[in-house]
């Protein structure tokens, strides 16, 4: 008999997207979108993502552009901005809202580097638990002869090389996620 890894696939793409979510948040010099995406604004008392109540486009490397579809809904997304304390500067105009970029120091990026192999960290963590998991009801249908000895350790090879990919492709993300903030 041989094991069906579907479920493990499954959660080695969830861990993947996880990491690429949690990368995408790191700032690096370079204006992006995705970092305002867990910053959420109380509009018309309901607590709303910023691109649900206004458009975000890029106005160059270092700045966003957010135009609100409702202007009385400006202080509001200032200040969600503001209370986020994630380091990026707003001001206000005639057309709505610019969200600045600060250049990034050589200590701030070393900062993010550090924070970056973190979450490369806690998604490896992940998957040696996962694999672990795996493992244990591999031992435990090998105990209860539902499988072969050879078929577990044939298992356990290609659960192997399961992880070894998605370390690579984890390490893949890290180091182009590194060379963006190092640029």
């Amino acid at each position: 008999m041989t094991y069906n890894f579907v479920f493990f696939k499954s959660r080695i793409d969830e861990i993947e997207d996880w990491l690429k979510k949690e990368f995408s948040l790191l700032r690096t010099g370079r204006a992006t979108s995705a970092i305002l995406d867990s910053i959420t604004v109380d509009s018309y008392g309901t607590q709303s993502p910023i691109s649900h109540v206004g458009t975000v486009s890029m106005e160059d490397a270092r700045t966003l552009r957010i135009t609100p579809w409702d202007k009385a809904q400006l202080k509001a997304i200032e200040g969600a901005i503001q209370k986020a304390n994630i380091g990026l500067s707003v001001t206000t105009d005639e057309q709505g809202l610019r969200v600045i970029f600060p250049e990034l120091t050589g200590e701030r990026r070393a900062q993010i580097i550090k924070l970056l192999k973190d979450k490369l960290e806690d998604a490896r963590i992940s998957l040696r638990k996962e694999r672990e998991a795996v493992v244990t009801e591999l031992k435990q249908m090998e105990k209860n002869g539902e499988m072969s000895e050879d078929d577990a350790r044939r298992a356990k090879d290609e659960l192997q090389k399961y992880v070894d990919d998605a370390n690579a492709r984890f390490d893949a993300l890290a180091a182009t996620k590194e060379k963006d903030i190092n640029s």
